[in-house]
């Protein structure tokens, strides 16, 4: 039960990329491990549906995985400043959660991804981190202790990890960015293990 669900959506990679340095984050913490999931593409009901497990990246999350978890960072691109459909589709599956208390005083955070610096990442944040409020969870930030937050000429803000991709390929986070999703992995690690003691 010392699982940080680190549950995302990523389409073009940057999101995973930025996952797998939150996760970083989280493994840094002794007694707590990261667990990686990401949600499957939604489409129109005259489409096929996803298959039951992607080709490659994270398994598919289960309303089992946000039950099991002791905290839940939430990952997403953003769309027009707002959370992927994806990941908002997930999380509306998760009503018997929310009946039943599951989540209730796990700690919870968020990161994003933009195509641009002013692409609408701190918006998507607040708008990930309220169905976690209404789960009844412990919403968690970064500090601006937290050098990179000052320093940072891209990706990172006070409501969660962030990263610009910009136009390129194959966009890596920048080492601020890096730096700043690992941060947030940490605190949520440190914050499940101190409420489990």
């Amino acid at each position: 039960m010392n699982d940080i669900l680190i549950l995302y959506y990523s389409r073009g990679g940057s999101v995973a990329r930025l996952a797998r340095q939150v996760a970083r984050g989280v493994e840094e913490v002794a007694g707590v491990q990261a667990r990686l999931r990401s949600v499957p593409p939604v489409a129109a009901v005259t489409q096929l549906a996803a298959p039951p497990e992607p080709e490659d990246g994270a398994p598919y999350a289960t309303q089992r995985d946000l039950e099991e978890c002791a905290g839940l960072i939430l990952g997403s691109p953003t769309r027009f400043g707002n959370m992927a459909a994806p990941l908002k589709h997930f999380l509306d599956g998760s009503g018997a959660l929310w009946a039943s208390g599951a989540l209730i005083g796990k700690p919870a955070a968020a990161f994003t991804s933009t195509a641009t610096m002013h692409g609408g990442q701190e918006s998507t944040l607040l708008t990930m981190l309220l169905p976690l409020m209404h789960h009844g969870m412990l919403l968690v930030g970064i500090p601006f202790t937290e050098n990179a937050l000052n320093t940072t000429r891209s990706g990172g803000t006070p409501y969660g990890a962030s990263h610009v991709a910009g136009a390129q390929d194959d966009p890596e986070p920048s080492a601020e960015e890096k730096q700043l999703a690992r941060a947030l992995g940490r605190r949520v690690a440190q914050l499940a293990r101190k409420l489990s003691a």
